[in-house]
C-alpha cells in the first residue's frame, strides 16, 4: 500500500534529528558531574568568555596592523540624480527636492541633492537643488532651462 505524502504526515528521515545533549542530569546520563567540563581551570567555570579579537594575550591583529587614512566627520553626503533622469518632468516646470520625491528618483530621506550630466535633456526645465555639476549645467542651459542656487 502507497500512502501519499502530504503535510499532515510529513516526518524526518529516521537518525536525522537527534536529542539535545542534556548535562548535569546525574551520573546515569553520562555527562554529569562536571557536566563535560572537566576539572578546574577557567573553561570549567561559569561565566566563561573572552571578549571578541582576544588571542590569549599575544598582541591581537587589530592592533598590530598600521593605522591608515581618517574619518571626515564635515563629510556632505549628497544623493545623485542624473541629467536623463529629468526628462521625466513636463517642459517649464521647476524641479526641486520634493518634485524629485514625487516623481520616485530620490528618497523622502534624502538630504542634499546632486545632479550630474550623464544622458541628454530635451525640456526646459528650472533646476533648483543643492549642486549641479559644470557639465550638467551646460546641458540644462543648452536645452533652454535654468540652474538656481
Amino acid at each position: 500500500m502507497n500512502i501519499m505524502l502530504t503535510l499532515g504526515n510529513l516526518s524526518p528521515k529516521k537518525g536525522a534529528n537527534r536529542e539535545r545533549k542534556r548535562v548535569g542530569r546525574g551520573p546515569g546520563s553520562g555527562h554529569g558531574k562536571t557536566a563535560a567540563r572537566g576539572h578546574k581551570g577557567s573553561k570549567s567555570r561559569s561565566g566563561y568568555g573572552v571578549r571578541p579579537g582576544f588571542e590569549g594575550g599575544q598582541m591581537p591583529l587589530q592592533r598590530r596592523l598600521p593605522k591608515r587614512g581618517f574619518t571626515n566627520i564635515f563629510r556632505k553626503e549628497y544623493t545623485l540624480v542624473q541629467v536623463r533622469d529629468l526628462e521625466v518632468f513636463e517642459a517649464g516646470s521647476r524641479v526641486d527636492r520634493e518634485a524629485l520625491v514625487q516623481a520616485g528618483l530620490i528618497e523622502k530621506k534624502a538630504t542634499l541633492v546632486k545632479v550630474l550630466a550623464n544622458g541628454e535633456l530635451s525640456k526646459s526645465l528650472t533646476v533648483a537643488v543643492d549642486k549641479v555639476s559644470g557639465g550638467a549645467k551646460k546641458k540644462i542651459e543648452a536645452a533652454g532651462g535654468t540652474v538656481e542656487g
